[in-house]
């Protein structure tokens, strides 16, 4: 058992893989790898594997990655081939997709697990900056492709005893992700909205949080910032969140990025 129980995280992935190719202005994206590449720095203790929960891969209920070795799925299009040649060889781990999914399953929430799925880049693309050396077990659960925000956070919920086993639980998406909003400059103050409404909600009291999340589409901008049916960005937070309990939550990062705001959060 750890020391104490590890925090949960929301962290923006980026654009494809744009930590790893020339971009313009070069600097776009460097405030927020140099925050990702700290991520293992700042935690209390070294996590003895992943949990990662990906905007990247939906399925009708809850599903985890059950194989040994899974390929890397480059489900990115129109970047230069060297961005086809990166590598992540982490190991899965079949006795942590169990423990997960023996969670869900006492909670009654419906699970599977997909021994031949692999890591989408929600995954490798941030954890090459966080855990460049790939030598974690790393599991990755689905989103659910209702996007139902409180059955996130009831998933959440009944993964919340993995964090005191050493598990990282992290979740992978974008605080603002409206494809036609980015570079947009009139996008910025409704990106800011949102962002500081969520900033507000992440960091106030616990036991309000979960009701302020599951109601997240009420919040200013909210469907600005994540179109009806394309929220799938921001759902990783509410199972960071639901794992979190009663942790505190804070903004960790957050930068003007393609003329939005994005931004991390940390619970606990």
């Amino acid at each position: 058992m750890s020391a104490a129980p590890l925090p949960t995280l929301f962290i923006p992935h980026g654009a494809g893989p744009c930590f790893f190719m020339d971009w313009q202005p070069p600097a776009t994206w460097a405030p927020l790898a140099a925050y990702l590449k700290g991520i293992a720095a700042s935690l209390a203790q070294p996590p003895k594997a992943i949990l990662l929960v990906s905007a990247h891969w939906l399925e009708p209920s809850f599903s985890v990655t059950g194989g040994t070795r899974p390929e890397l799925i480059y489900d990115y299009y129109g970047f230069p081939p060297s961005t086809y040649e990166l590598r992540y060889d982490a190991p899965g781990s079949p006795a942590l997709a169990e423990r997960v999914q023996a969670l869900l399953d006492a909670a009654q929430i419906a699970s599977h697990q997909d021994v031949l799925r692999g890591f989408d880049h929600g995954m490798f693309v941030p954890l090459l900056l966080m855990f460049p050396a790939a030598d974690l077990p790393v599991v990755q659960l689905s989103l659910r492709q209702d996007l139902d925000a409180q059955a996130h956070l009831d998933a959440g919920r009944a993964l919340a005893p993995l964090r005191a086993e050493g598990v990282l639980i992290v979740g992978s998406g974008m605080s603002f992700h409206n494809m036609d909003g980015y570079r947009d400059p009139r996008f910025g103050p409704i990106s800011a909205q949102f962002d500081a409404w969520l900033t507000a909600t992440v960091e106030g009291d616990p036991a309000a949080r979960a009701a302020a999340l599951r109601d997240w589409a009420q919040a200013p901008c909210a469907r600005l910032c994540h179109p009806p049916q394309a929220e799938e960005h921001l759902l990783p937070l509410l199972v960071a969140a639901g794992a979190a309990g009663e942790a505190r939550g804070r903004r960790v990062f957050s930068d003007r990025v393609l003329e939005t705001t994005l931004s991390a959060f940390q619970f606990g």
